[in-house]
């Protein structure tokens, strides 16, 4: 009974969100994801970091074409920087892949953290 209560709760929350404070979430969620695997790197297997890697990457992909997007009224050197920006994360994101460095993720977590306080400010 309180797990559906918890539940329903949470589904009229996430309606009642503003798109910017979901996306503040959904960076806060990656970040903490991200972080999760950094602290514990020893012991995580390879799939758990995958697929911390891959959730953040998919939402660098929503984020970036959402605000790119014709449709976006963003001004243009906004989406010109949020464009270069998930370029970055998505080349980090292969660095920490291929050099096994959990350091690297440090720059993951640490702009999310930031894009996510930006939305919520």
């Amino acid at each position: 009974m309180y797990k559906q209560a918890a539940q329903a709760y949470q589904k009229t929350s996430q309606v009642a969100m503003s798109p910017r404070e979901l996306e503040a979430n959904l960076l806060m969620k990656a970040a903490a994801r991200l972080q999760l695997i950094k602290d514990e790197w020893a012991n995580s297997s390879l799939a758990e970091k995958d697929d911390a890697l891959v959730y953040n990457r998919k939402l660098w992909t929503i984020l970036v074409t959402s605000a790119t997007s014709a449709e976006s009224e963003l001004p243009q050197d906004i989406k010109n920087n949020i464009a270069t920006l998930g370029v970055f994360v998505f080349k980090q994101t292969m660095t920490v892949m291929t050099t096994d460095d959990e350091k690297k993720l440090d720059t993951l977590i640490s702009i999310n953290r930031s894009i996510a306080e930006g939305l919520r400010s």
